[in-house]
């Protein structure tokens, strides 16, 4: 993907995180009355949503001048920490159903490999100045 898509999935995803995060305070804490561990694993996914929706603005920024792939894997590496991580929890939330659990782990290495990416990435690549 070119620089202004990285940034412009970042904004969407970091927009889905401010509307999740409003969910999860008027509708899940106040209507549905979710127990208070849900919502603080709830709170986890939305924060760190936000954060990776963050993290693919920077490599929006950084990929057009990046001499090396490493960057723009580290933005696919943290949309699917996203959709795994995050997904998985809204999902197991949402439904009650236990194994969507099962992919979040996954969506955290998934995290963990984004950002050991970009920071190989940074020190590999040359710059254009």
């Amino acid at each position: 993907m070119k620089g202004k898509a990285w940034i412009a999935s970042g904004a969407v995803l970091a927009s889905v995180a401010v509307a999740a995060g409003a969910v999860g305070t008027h509708l899940l804490k106040e209507t549905y009355q979710l127990e208070a561990s849900a919502l603080e694993t709830y709170d986890v996914a939305v924060r760190y949503q936000m954060l990776h929706a963050l993290g693919l603005i920077l490599v929006g920024i950084l990929a057009p001048r990046a001499t090396t792939r490493l960057i723009a894997a580290a933005g696919l590496a943290f949309g699917l920490g996203i959709v795994l991580f995050s997904g998985g929890i809204y999902a197991w939330l949402a439904t009650g159903i236990k194994p969507f659990v099962h992919v979040v782990p996954i969506g955290g290495t998934a995290w963990i490999i984004g950002w050991l990416l970009l920071a190989v990435g940074a020190l590999v690549s040359r710059s254009e100045a």
